[in-house]
C-alpha cells in the first residue's frame, strides 16, 4: 500500500508514518519543515503547506490511502489562522484526492467539536456539534470534519477519527505542560479531581487510523462516519495527575480552584490578552478551565464493530512508557 501523511512531522503523523513502515508500506509525507527522522524511516518527504493544491496533487498521485493529521492545534489565535489551515487545507487535499482519484481518505477531527462544556459521559457519535464551539481550533475542526464526511462518495471513502488527550513519549504537549507548570509550583487541580477522561496513547491513536484505512471503502461501515477513538477506560483525571507528577519527581499538587473560580480566571485572562495584544497563549482560558475540571469521556465500542479498533498497548503499560521516557528529561533544581 502506498500511503500519504499530511502532518507527518507532527507527534501523531510521525506516529501514523512509523507504523506504516513497520508492516512494509510505502509512505509519502507532506509537511512544511524537514524531518530527517521520517526520512531513516524510509518515508518520502514534500516539503509544502497544507493549502498548496498543486503539490498535494503531486504528492497524493498513486497513492491508494489518504491520512490528514496535519492542523492548527491549540486554543488560542485569530478565525483566520486556524480557518486557512484547517478548512481550506481540507478543501485542498479532498480536491487533491479526487484528481488523482485516491480512494479513501481517513481524517484526524477533534472530540472538541463535540464540546459544550458540560459533564459528557460515554459519549457517542450521536453527540452533536457544540454551537457555539468552545474555540476557532474546535470551530474550525468541525467545519473541516463536516467537509470530510460529505465527501464520502464511490470515487472517494472517508471517515473523520476523533483521537482524545494524546500522550505517550515524545509528547509535546501534554505531559510537558504538566511538568512545566508543576516544577513552578504553578499546578492546580480544578474541580475535586473525581472527574473521568478519556487519555490515549500515542500508539493506540496511530492504530487506530491504520485500522479504519484496511477496513475503508465505500461500503464499508464506517464510511461517511466520525468516530471517537481513546483508551478503553477513562481515568480519574486527579488521580492520574497526581500519580504521573509523583512517578516523575515533581513537587506534588497543592493548589485547588473550583470549576467556577478557574472558570472565571481563565475568562479574566482571555480579556487581558486580547485588549492588550499580549503574545503567546494566556496560561489558562475558560476552555481550559472547564476541560480540566468537569468529565469528558467518549465510548469506543462503535469504532470496534465498524473497523475492529483494537488499541495495542494497554493503558498501565502506556502510562509507564511515558513514565520512563520523561522522567530523566524533567529538568531539575540545581
Amino acid at each position: 500500500m502506498k500511503a500519504l501523511v499530511t502532518g507527518g512531522g507532527g507527534f501523531l503523523g510521525s506516529a501514523i508514518v512509523r507504523m506504516l513502515r513497520e508492516r512494509g508500506d510505502e509512505v509519502v509525507v507532506v509537511a512544511r519543515g524537514d524531518y530527517p527522522q521520517l526520512a531513516s524511516l524510509g518515508a518520502s518527504l514534500v516539503r509544502a503547506d497544507i493549502t498548496d493544491l498543486p503539490a498535494l496533487t503531486g504528492a497524493a498521485d498513486g497513492c491508494d490511502v489518504v491520512f490528514h493529521a496535519a492542523a492548527k492545534a491549540g486554543v488560542w489565535g485569530s478565525h483566520e489562522s486556524y480557518y486557512k489551515p484547517n478548512v481550506v487545507g481540507t478543501e485542498m487535499l479532498i480536491a487533491a484526492c479526487l484528481a488523482t482519484r485516491v480512494p479513501k481518505l481517513v481524517f484526524t477531527g477533534s472530540p472538541s467539536v463535540v464540546f459544550d462544556g458540560r459533564d459528557q459521559a460515554n459519549g457517542t457519535s450521536a453527540l452533536p456539534y457544540a454551537h457555539p464551539p468552545s474555540s476557532h481550533y474546535s470551530g474550525t475542526k468541525a467545519a473541516s470534519e463536516r467537509l470530510v464526511l460529505k465527501a464520502n462518495s464511490k470515487p472517494l471513502a472517508t471517515v473523520s477519527l476523533r483521537p482524545h488527550l494524546i500522550y505517550g513519549p515524545g509528547d509535546p504537549h501534554l505531559v510537558p505542560r504538566v511538568i512545566d507548570r508543576a516544577s513552578k509550583g504553578r499546578l492546580a487541580l480544578v474541580g475535586d479531581g473525581t472527574n473521568r477522561v478519556s487519555l490515549t496513547f500515542i500508539d493506540n491513536a496511530a492504530a487506530a487510523h491504520v485500522q479504519a484505512a484496511d477496513r475503508l471503502s465505500f461500503n464499508a461501515t464506517c464510511a461517511g462516519r466520525a468516530y471517537f477513538i481513546n483508551d478503553p477506560e477513562p481515568v480519574v483525571f486527579g488521580e492520574w495527575l497526581t500519580t504521573l507528577v509523583a512517578r516523575l519527581g515533581l513537587p506534588p499538587i497543592k493548589r485547588r480552584l473550583s470549576i467556577p473560580t478557574a472558570a472565571a480566571i481563565g475568562g479574566a485572562l482571555e480579556f487581558v490578552w486580547k485588549a492588550f495584544g499580549l503574545s503567546g497563549e494566556p496560561p489558562l482560558t475558560r476552555s481550559v478551565a472547564l476541560n480540566l475540571g468537569i468529565s469528558h469521556w467518549y465510548s469506543i465500542e462503535e469504532a470496534v464493530r465498524d473497523f475492529g479498533f483494537a488499541p495495542p498497548v494497554k493503558a498501565e503499560d502506556g502510562f509507564e512508557r511515558t513514565v520512563e521516557w520523561f522522567r530523566p528529561r524533567v529538568p531539575r533544581a540545581s
